[in-house]
């Protein structure tokens, strides 16, 4: 084990430019090259003969799975993809959307005491076709443990609001919790920000589980499902403010005074008119 309690940590990238800074930030945060193994290779080819371990005692399983792919990456999977080990009891995602292909791999190499928390565009949340049929089925095997929705604009490749997805393969908790963190940020000049408070603020709610209303909530799969298995948040959590409530009688004293008092400055404003020999006001 090292240092941070890590025995090794592994990573693979398709584009080189990426593939070399990855290295790079292992050796700039300490992390040794013996601690670390990062690939050049593409994840949804599997090209990985690490990855390709048929022999299932042998397949490599990860305690933690982090994942950034690009969003709604658009791929070409061959005809025989759905007998993939990684794909074939969820199935294959579309062409126009790769954003399964990848939560999938990285789910296949789970441990199973392990977590998995990836990074990927709303879409997945409530899109139909193959990926809802893919969504339904993690749903109801129980291991989609936590939904969190993030603000717009944190990232430089794009703008727009992403969600982080948790998953589990021994999850306990007969439900789903939903994390709205999408309004506490600090908005930048170029990009938004989640400061520490922020961050420590949702990684505190999904530790305890605790909800909270307009930022967190337990859902059971009944509700999901009746739902259509649709994850989208805003049909769990609610962020409308309630209007304040208007005090009627309040609000007739302060016509009543404002009637007397233009009543007062009407007559005060007609006996200059009339002084001046103009037409008074009605």
């Amino acid at each position: 084990m090292g240092p941070r309690g890590i025995g090794k940590i592994f990573g693979q990238e398709k584009n080189i430019t990426t593939y070399n800074l990855a290295r790079m930030n292992m050796l700039l945060h300490g992390v040794k090259d013996s601690e670390f193994e990062i690939y050049h290779g593409d994840t949804l080819t599997n090209d990985w003969d690490f990855l390709r371990e048929t022999n299932p005692a042998k397949v490599p399983k990860f305690d933690a799975v982090v994942a950034n792919p690009p969003f709604s990456y658009r791929w070409d999977p061959k005809e025989d993809m759905g007998d993939d080990v990684r794909f074939k009891n969820h199935g294959v995602a579309p062409k126009s959307a790769a954003d399964f292909a990848f939560l999938l791999h990285g789910f296949h190499y789970l441990a199973d005491q392990g977590v998995m928390a990836i990074i990927l565009p709303h879409g997945v949340l409530f899109r139909g076709g193959a990926e809802e049929r893919i969504r339904t089925k993690l749903l109801q095997d129980g291991h989609i443990d936590t939904v969190i929705g993030l603000p717009a604009n944190l990232f430089y490749s794009t703008g727009i609001p992403v969600c982080i997805l948790v998953l589990k393969k021994c999850k306990k908790p007969d439900d789903v919790l939903f994390i709205n963190a999408a309004e506490h940020f600090e908005k930048g000049k170029r990009q938004n920000v989640l400061l520490a408070e922020h961050i420590d603020k949702i990684v505190e709610t999904y530790q305890h589980r605790s909800e909270e209303p307009r930022y967190s909530r337990r859902v059971s799969l009944a509700d999901i499902a009746s739902n259509d298995f649709n994850l989208n948040i805003s049909r769990y959590i609610s962020t409308a403010q309630a209007e304040p409530e208007i005090d009627l009688a309040a609000t007739h004293r302060e016509l009543e005074t404002l009637a007397a008092t233009i009543k007062q400055t009407t007559a005060k404003h007609n006996a200059f008119l009339k002084e001046l020999g103009l037409p008074t006001l009605p």
